[in-house]
């Protein structure tokens, strides 16, 4: 479904369904940043809290775990969001004119 990391072919290869639907913007990369800082933060403060090690080692820490929640399910997460936007049939909203009105 992907070329490259995280960008779309105009077509799938093997079915021919057209991608000129998906809008995916940037729902994935915001539930993906809230998730993680929720996680990393989180443990960070009960470390220090516990631990009070010194900076470098939070840098040591944390530097590979934010990697890990970030960009570990940043691709499955844009995928869930197309396939939401293709099975609820998501398009732009439109202004429909009542008569009368």
């Amino acid at each position: 479904m992907f070329r490259g990391f995280l960008g779309l072919p105009t077509h799938c290869e093997v079915c021919g369904l057209d991608y000129a639907f998906i809008d995916a913007g940037d729902g994935p990369a915001v539930f993906i940043i809230l998730l993680s800082g929720f996680i990393v933060v989180g443990s960070a403060l009960i470390v220090e809290a516990l631990y009070q090690p010194p900076f470098w080692l939070h840098a040591v820490l944390w530097g590979p775990l934010i990697l890990l929640t970030t960009l570990g399910p940043l691709r499955p997460m844009k995928g869930l969001l197309i396939a939401l936007q293709y099975h609820h049939k998501a398009a732009e909203g439109r202004l429909e004119r009542r008569p009368g009105a």
